[in-house]
């Protein structure tokens, strides 16, 4: 199979705008991932290139981008899953993602991410004495249960910058930083849950929600992004985690 990549590129030290690259790979089987071709691409003919990435197995989350004008990661998005009913040629577009400053062709700056992730206060909070028998804390299944979904967050930021209120307003938290309050907000075992509801409450916290679903869609972990916000509103309306 033949592949054909658009891939936007930039270079802040010597490009006054950002451009597109065309790259045409051959032999390219439907089992090799968007990454495989990147690094095809840097490695076969084009050094320039600049992506970040690091585990290639959908962990880390470092590689997320735009593939064919959706948030996905390019370790994990597949040829085969790009080149449906397209015979032998598959064509793909390859973007950094939206609502982050572009450092370098495929890679943003990440700190304005990290920086509202960092202001949900995203560690366990728990001043009570450990248990005297030396144990952690335990918590019953159900309990455990409540909160499941949302540990499974890799911080890739698909869901942050697939979000059009985070695109019209980066002062917004954004689901990805809400996600992570969720986690703490609804475990048993942490005493924050009122002071996290305070900063979810503010003016550019999950009110700025639209339920749009783009969160959730782009979430290459699965997690239910949309409801875990509506649970977060839910429990600031009712008093009630």
């Amino acid at each position: 199979m033949q592949a054909e990549l658009r891939i936007r590129r930039f270079n802040p030290e010597k490009d006054q705008k950002p451009w597109w690259g065309n790259y045409t790979l051959d032999d390219v089987n439907a089992t090799d991932s968007v990454l495989d071709l990147l690094h095809r691409i840097k490695w076969e003919q084009d050094g320039t290139l600049t992506l970040r990435r690091s585990c290639a197995h959908g962990v880390c989350g470092s590689d997320a981008m735009r593939i064919n004008g959706a948030n996905a990661l390019a370790c994990k998005m597949l040829v085969a899953r790009l080149g449906k009913g397209r015979g032998d040629q598959v064509k793909i577009q390859v973007e950094p993602i939206l609502g982050l400053k572009v450092i370098k062709d495929l890679i943003v700056d990440m700190e304005p991410f990290m920086d509202h992730y960092k202001s949900v206060l995203p560690y366990f909070i728990n001043d009570t004495p450990v248990p005297e028998n030396g144990r952690e804390r335990l918590q019953s299944p159900a309990d455990r249960a409540r909160f499941d979904d949302t540990t499974k967050c890799i911080l890739c930021a698909a869901c942050t910058s697939g979000c059009p209120s985070f695109w019209a307003d980066d002062r917004y938290v954004g689901p990805a930083a809400i996600v992570q309050a969720h986690r703490f907000i609804f475990d048993s075992r942490d005493q924050g849950q009122q002071e996290r509801l305070a900063i979810m409450a503010d003016t550019f916290g999950v009110w700025r929600c639209r339920t749009i679903f783009n969160c959730t869609n782009a979430c290459p972990r699965e997690i239910e992004v949309t409801r875990a916000i509506a649970e977060v509103k839910m429990a600031i309306t009712s008093g009630v985690v």
